[in-house]
């Protein structure tokens, strides 16, 4: 099935599909992210996509002059949302859509690519088949600067320690261990 929008990495809604551990996973279980190939068989009714690309002929709901509309939870109930292992945090859908609406769509996607690929150097490089989740919700909540200093830092740190490269297990905690003090220092917990 072709793909519906241009930009399937961030959601019509806000989430941030690229970021999410369901569009890393190989096999049948892997989303396409939002509006791309074969995203209705796994999707078959979002009221999303079909009010703002169907409807509208939009890309994301900031693009609508009706944004926000009653679609939406507010921004404080978002953030009372409980997190789920297997979807990028909520707590991004209003921030990630008003900075659509005030900077345009294709600054946010310039962004996401920043963070896209700081994620996927975690997973090649830092995954032990157990932290995808971890870090794909990093990536969603902290800022890209703060991860490519962990990243930076955890580095140095396997180099100190002489921690073989094939050492995954030993690297993600690393890593991990880092992450979770950045978080806890911004207020993020998870």
């Amino acid at each position: 099935m072709e793909q519906t929008k241009i930009y399937p990495t961030i959601g019509v809604c806000g989430l941030d599909c690229g970021l999410c551990p369901r569009y890393y996973t190989v096999g049948t279980s892997r989303c396409p992210g939002c509006g791309g190939p074969d995203f209705f068989n796994k999707h078959p009714s979002c009221s999303f996509i079909t009010c703002c690309v169907k409807k509208k002929n939009l890309e994301v709901c900031a693009e609508c002059s009706e944004f926000p509309c009653s679609k939406f939870k507010s921004d404080e109930e978002y953030q009372q949302l409980k997190e789920s292992s297997s979807y990028p945090s909520y707590k991004k859908v209003m921030p990630n859509l008003n900075f659509i609406k005030e900077h345009g769509i294709k600054k946010f996607i310039e962004q996401q690519k920043k963070k896209i690929r700081l994620l996927e150097t975690m997973m090649k490089n830092f995954d032990d088949g157990k932290s995808r989740s971890f870090f794909c919700k990093a990536v969603a909540l902290l800022e890209s600067a703060n991860l490519k200093n962990s990243i930076d830092k955890a580095t140095q740190k396997i180099k100190t320690e002489k921690i073989k490269q094939n050492d995954v297990k030993n690297k993600a905690k690393i890593l991990k261990a880092i992450i979770n003090k950045v978080a806890l220092k911004k207020g993020i917990g998870w």
